[in-house]
């Protein structure tokens, strides 16, 4: 059986156990906790994790950073958006809601 590689615009991700994502004022960052280490995010990066809660879809996550960036480049952002959930999904980081 053949994994889907496309991210579905209509998807609701969230964190995957055990990585926990946090705010640590100390680094002054998001990061991602998991038993082997750390992920350090940078902003981008926080942002988007921040939106895998299972309560936005990809569309929502997308429109809210083309409107905080106040993009006119879309194209730009959903191909952003998209190669990081995929990258995040590939390394274990986010699943899809169930």
């Amino acid at each position: 059986m053949t994994q889907d590689r496309r991210i579905r615009l209509d998807a609701r991700y969230v964190v995957r156990p055990p990585f926990l994502f946090r705010w640590e004022a100390s680094q002054d960052a998001h990061l991602l906790l998991y038993p082997e280490g750390i992920v350090k995010l940078n902003a981008t990066g926080g942002t988007i994790l921040g939106f895998c809660d299972g309560k936005h879809t990809v569309t929502e996550l997308i429109a809210a950073l083309t409107a905080r960036y106040d993009s006119t480049d879309s194209d730009a952002i959903t191909n952003s958006v998209l190669n990081f959930l995929e990258v995040s999904r590939d390394k274990g980081w986010i699943q899809p809601e169930a």
